[in-house]
């Protein structure tokens, strides 16, 4: 006879759990490695599907259906991350003990379509049919709109790069180079405005794995003592500019001796 879980008494099974043993998150990445880690099919999965997941910002999971039938027992999941984009995207885990030696294995599916496919297949009674349904649909963290269409391309050492270039002494501090470990995405864009001849602002706008965006604003110019190229980092477009104008105004004044 088929018995489905209690509502009220289950428990997912600590591997299908979000938190690390001392009750901190998991970050989204740590999920899919350890979802393909054990699914016996991880090598089936489309490549794009996994490269769309090197951005996620928030993972969650549920359980969708089980059933217990005669000592054999199926479960399936559905694991749902929220990606930079602002869409989602979901794989499908079916667990089951029903191959010879009863030994529970783990499968991922990107479509509802094929996990009900593999479902079918499973060696259950016919009274397995009727699924016992968790109606549990992944409510995302409500992260703002990006302002930005950002590309995901090594942003962290983008970030660690465009710091450790910077020549100037109020360069943004170890604090900012920590927050920018989690960067995820970003955009250079050259930044217009009050003209100053012969300086060229950019800004470098970096999108964090919590969906919250950080920018940094750089500056290249030659008014150097040897007219050699100079790079320098500001935390805001008002430190740049003041330190543009004001070197600007140091080179324009005659020299003394």
């Amino acid at each position: 006879m088929s018995v489905p879980y209690d509502t009220a008494a289950y428990e997912p099974p600590e591997s299908h759990g979000s938190r690390r043993p001392d009750g901190s998150h998991h970050q989204p990445d740590e999920q899919l490695g350890r979802l393909l880690g054990r699914a016996l099919n991880s090598f089936e999965l489309p490549d794009e599907a996994l490269a769309r997941l090197d951005c996620a910002l928030a993972y969650d999971s549920s359980l969708h259906s089980a059933h217990h039938s005669a000592g054999l027992h199926r479960e399936t999941y559905r694991h749902t991350w929220l990606l930079a984009d602002g869409s989602a995207l979901t794989l499908w885990e079916l667990v089951h003990n029903t191959m010879p030696g009863r030994h529970t294995q783990h499968e991922l599916y990107t479509s509802e379509d094929d996990l009900h496919l593999a479902t079918d297949r499973l060696p259950l009674p016919p009274e397995a049919a009727p699924e016992f349904e968790l109606p549990l649909p992944l409510q995302p963290p409500s992260f703002p709109e990006p302002r930005r269409s950002y590309v995901a391309d090594d942003s962290a050492d983008h970030a660690r790069r465009l710091l450790r270039r910077a020549e100037n002494e109020d360069c943004p501090g170890p604090g900012t180079a920590r927050l920018l470990r989690t960067a995820c995405a970003h955009q250079i864009t050259q930044a217009f405005g009050r003209p100053c001849l012969g300086f060229t602002l950019y800004e470098h706008a970096f999108l964090l794995v919590d969906g919250s965006e950080v920018s940094l604003w750089e500056t290249e110019h030659t008014a150097t003592p040897d007219g050699r190229h100079m790079c320098e980092v500001y935390a805001t477009q008002d430190d740049a500019r003041a330190a543009m104008e004001g070197r600007a105004t140091n080179r324009s004044r005659p020299s003394c001796g």
